[in-house]
């Protein structure tokens, strides 16, 4: 049957796991009295719950969508980029982890106090909700990109996508506000078993739909070069090789998972140290094999459409999704869609609000964790991040540069900066509180002409000369250059004073 309407079975599926999900976040809401136990469960978690979570944290729509499409116009070349994410995630296990353990944090810039000083947590919990705020609504976009293919024939375009953003962003809000960090993580099982069973599903028809089955398919992807995954090239201008991915996706690993308030913070929630290693290092094997589907569905659609072009790679599998997937299936691909992105945006919400509450909120106000005025406060910032978010989501211009692209090179914007304030705090003794917010400013300004070299350029020529260099730099590079500019000027800037020695982090 084919699935080319949005049929009653379909929309069935849809509104079954919408309030299904709602409604477990809500029930696991039920108990919570505290900070605490609202923004890391009490440290409570189960290792393997926490490693799904941050799976799923990192798997929106853009995930979805996108890395299909860039098999289907590529290779497997991203493989590179996700084999560089284990390498990182085993550095945080070593390098970071260790240090948010030993003190009771909530927030990862707490660490930063201990080091530099509160101005130095305030600076970075504030580039960190910028930052989160501007690549969460991108996600928050992709979502409507399917459901925008599904009803479109019906509803006007402009119409459809602000309706179906405003309703997905309404009901994460609901259960994330209500059930906080506890929320998140189990819901965040159930969405990741959604989306990996729509993945498999769009394999196995795929297959299917080929005379020849799979094996023709590999066998037709290879002759293209199709299944092509290591690629040994080094300028700076590629980001799928060996040296951009393995290299420049460790160092992207270890900002947006070890000095990212978004991962950290579930790592924060599991019983222990050796726990929090066991989610992070099983998540990037997990992420692996998860990119591995993804890209293998992508091959399918290439062999199915016959490598046929499609205005934007985004476009790809929705249209497929649309016109091939049979009644019913149809659904539970867009419920998987749906699941991706409301597993990112509830923890994302739940980040903000836990950075507001602890690094700004507190600080401010004189009060205590376990004070019920900081719960409540907590919960009310919840709120609002869940309103910029979906708010900033429609006001999202669409493009035909890939949202996974956007997205990363968002965040790659400022997580240099810093993981390299990190780097400074435990590598070098003599920087003080300004050595570091001085290396931070300076790396977030430089990254700012790195990333938007291109359009600068095209919007002033004038501008070619100057940004030459940085015209053709691939975004997995941006967290190492960010990082290295960081950790260089904040070193330089510590010569400049008496060298006394700042209190070290802690260390197991």
């Amino acid at each position: 049957m084919s699935g080319g309407r949005f049929g009653i079975i379909d929309l069935a599926v849809v509104v079954l796991y919408l309030t299904a999900t709602t409604g477990f976040g809500l029930w696991l809401g039920r108990k919570q009295t505290n900070a605490r136990d609202y923004f890391v469960a009490d440290r409570s978690l189960p290792w393997w719950a926490v490693c799904f979570s941050i799976v799923a944290a990192e798997t929106s729509a853009l995930t979805f969508i996108s890395i299909p499409g860039l098999a289907y116009v590529g290779n497997f070349g991203f493989l590179q980029v996700a084999a560089g994410y284990i390498v990182g995630r085993i550095a945080i296990a070593a390098i970071l982890l260790p240090r948010y353990f030993e003190g009771d944090l909530v927030t990862a810039y707490t660490l930063l106090e201990t080091r530099f000083g509160k101005e130095t947590r305030r600076f970075t919990s504030i580039v960190f909700m910028v930052t989160r705020a501007m690549a969460d609504s991108v996600r928050v976009f992709a979502t409507a990109i399917p459901i925008a293919l599904i009803i479109g024939p019906v509803v006007p375009r402009q119409y459809l996508m602000p309706s179906a953003i405003l309703i997905l962003g309404a009901l994460t809000i609901v259960y994330t506000y209500k059930g906080g960090m506890r929320a998140v993580v189990w819901t965040e099982l159930v969405q990741t078993g959604v989306y990996l069973t729509g993945g498999l599903a769009a394999a196995f028809l795929l297959g299917h739909a080929a005379t020849d089955g799979w094996s023709g398919i590999l066998a037709r992807a290879g002759a293209a070069g199709k299944l092509q995954f290591i690629d040994v090239y080094r300028g700076f201008d590629r980001p799928h090789t060996v040296f951009a991915g393995v290299i420049g996706g460790a160092f992207l690993s270890m900002a947006s998972h070890g000095a990212d308030q978004t991962i950290v913070q579930r790592l924060l929630s599991s019983r222990s140290l050796k726990d929090a290693k066991r989610a992070i290092i099983g998540s990037g094997v997990a992420v692996f094999v998860q990119m591995t589907l993804f890209l293998l569905v992508g091959i399918g659609l290439w062999s199915f459409y016959g490598g046929r072009e499609f205005a934007k790679p985004d476009d790809i599998f929705p249209t497929y999704i649309v016109e091939q997937m049979p009644h019913g299936l149809l659904g539970l691909i867009v419920a998987a869609i749906v699941a991706a992105t409301m597993s990112t945006h509830s923890g994302a919400i739940n980040s903000l609000a836990a950075t507001t509450t602890h690094d700004i909120y507190l600080p401010l106000s004189g009060r205590k964790e376990d004070d019920p005025q900081t719960f409540r406060a907590g919960r009310f910032f919840a709120l609002i991040w869940g309103v910029v978010l979906t708010g900033g989501a429609l006001l999202y211009p669409e493009g035909k540069v890939p949202v996974v692209v956007v997205a990363l090179s968002i965040a790659s914007f400022t997580q240099g900066a810093l993981l390299g304030g990190f780097f400074l705090g435990i590598y070098n003794r003599r920087a003080v509180q300004r050595d570091a917010i001085i290396g931070m400013s300076v790396g977030i300004l430089t990254m700012a002409f790195v990333v938007f070299a291109k359009p600068l350029v095209a919007a002033y020529p004038s501008l070619v000369g100057p940004l030459s260099p940085f015209v053709n730099i691939a975004w997995p590079w941006y967290v190492l250059i960010g990082m290295t500019i960081t950790v260089t000027v904040g070193s330089l800037s510590a010569l400049t004073h008496d060298g006394r020695t700042a209190t070290p982090l802690p260390k197991r």
